[in-house]
């Protein structure tokens, strides 16, 4: 087994194995919200045995297979195939994503990681949007465990929402498919999401934990985004 290191966080103590990512999150499937934001109930979008990927219902989902994947040197970074990515080799530090609001574009690598802790990763141009449409967006993720936004310069849509295996690309903030995404795919531990492999949950590690691995990524200070083109391989 890896080895594992106990951090005391907010109180309480999380088994946090920086190779193997293990803690005491429950790992159950949640709705986001009640309803999107144009009013519509996003509850025919929560997980479940007999519908495991409710995003087979949502227009425009890319789905991509990747198992278990990688860690990188803090040093490399990743030529992933799509941008933003949504699986493949990653830092093996994870980005805290308990709901957190980044002002600034984060270390792509350690966001990847998040995905396979079962965390929706909300990113944007902020070339292309408003501060109410930006504000429109935090609103959906501050303070909301397995979840965290950042701006993504270059991004080619004003707003794309990232989980393992799953993306989607929206033009508005108001697109109730946000919402219907966000319910879809956060910490969705069903199997039978991946036809590659039916046995497979949602995302890889099902109760990984989100939170913030001290002395080792700081979500008031974190890696920055780094623009140039990657040389390790994706998978």
């Amino acid at each position: 087994m890896k080895p594992a290191v106990l951090l005391a966080v907010a109180g309480s103590l999380l088994v946090v194995g920086l190779s193997g990512c293990s803690s005491a999150e429950s790992g159950e499937p949640v709705a986001a919200t009640g309803s999107s934001s144009e009013g519509t109930s996003t509850q025919e979008f929560i997980p479940s045995r007999s519908h495991p990927d409710p995003t087979d219902q949502i227009d425009g989902v890319l789905k991509v297979y990747y198992p278990t994947a990688e860690h990188v040197l803090d040093t490399q970074k990743v030529a992933y195939t799509h941008e933003p990515p949504l699986g493949g080799r990653h830092d093996s530090v994870w980005a805290t994503c308990t709901g957190v609001v980044y002002p600034a574009a984060i270390r792509t690598e350690n966001a990847v990681h998040s995905l396979e802790h079962g965390a929706v990763w909300v990113t944007y141009n902020p070339d292309d949007l408003d501060a109410d449409q930006i504000s429109e967006l935090e609103q959906r993720v501050d303070g909301l465990n397995y979840m965290l936004m950042s701006p993504y310069p270059g991004l080619d849509e004003p707003i794309s929402l990232q989980s393992w295996g799953h993306q989607l690309k929206v033009s508005d903030a108001d697109d109730p498919r946000i919402d219907q995404f966000i319910t879809a795919t956060r910490q969705n531990t069903q199997p039978g999401v991946y036809d590659e492999n039916p046995s497979a949950t949602g995302y890889p590690e099902p109760g990984a934990t989100c939170a913030t691995v001290p002395g080792r990524f700081d979500p008031t200070d974190p890696p920055p985004f780094d623009p140039g083109p990657g040389t390790v391989p994706e998978r």
